[in-house]
């Protein structure tokens, strides 16, 4: 897998700080599973993050903090996604995003929101809102800008906008100051996982008459 387009700086801090949404951070650890050079870099803004905390001044702890500890240590361990189930395995996705479906993609209950395009509301918490879109060859989705931050991996197939092509593994990372209108650019179905964190904003009559639809 080629990746050719990666996360911006600030996107990779705020994930190792974990400020990011949910939806923005299971899209971040989707492609970090797929992307040496973006894994690398994060190890970089981890040590940034430790040498910060570092220099923070200490603060007093409650007077019960060693029973809370002792406490915590009865409760379940949660293991991070190294793995997914056989029958699910599938090279097309990440390893996150396997084990949130636990089905493959054929089975999931898409949501027909237009031509050619279908969606699948992930329904994670939080703010924002993180999607699964399914487009159809030949098919672009309406013009639009972006009231907040948008990031976009791409999980099957590929796109082009007035950004460039994007394949499997490219993500695009953008804020409010891009406008772009993805058109699917070969004869195989685009599959993309979106996280949002404001609702888009369609251009022209046909993007107005959507969104309701679209929900993004």
């Amino acid at each position: 897998m080629k990746i050719s387009h990666h996360f911006d700086d600030a996107t990779l801090m705020a994930y190792s700080a974990g400020t990011l949404p949910q939806g923005m951070a299971l899209l971040v650890a989707c492609h970090l599973h797929w992307c040496p050079h973006c894994r690398e870099r994060m190890h970089a803004t981890d040590a940034v993050g430790g040498a910060l905390l570092e220099q923070l001044p200490p603060s007093h702890l409650q007077t019960d903090a060693f029973e809370q500890l002792l406490a915590r240590l009865d409760e379940p361990e949660h293991e991070l996604c190294t793995s997914v189930p056989e029958a699910y395995a599938n090279p097309e996705l990440p390893a996150p995003l396997a084990q949130l479906l636990d089905k493959p993609l054929d089975e999931l209950p898409w949501k027909r929101i237009g031509y050619g395009v279908k969606q699948l509301d992930l329904h994670l918490d939080g703010p924002g809102a993180a999607r699964l879109l399914r487009i159809s060859p030949g098919i672009s989705v309406p013009h639009h800008t972006h009231g907040g931050n948008e990031l976009t991996l791409i999980l099957k197939g590929s796109y082009n906008d007035e950004l460039g092509r994007f394949c499997q593994g490219d993500v695009a990372d953008l804020d409010g100051e891009v406008s772009h209108q993805p058109l699917v650019d070969t004869d195989e179905e685009c599959i993309c996982l979106i996280a949002t964190d404001a609702p888009l904003k369609f251009s022209g009559l046909v993007g107005r008459l959507v969104q309701p639809f679209i929900g993004l």
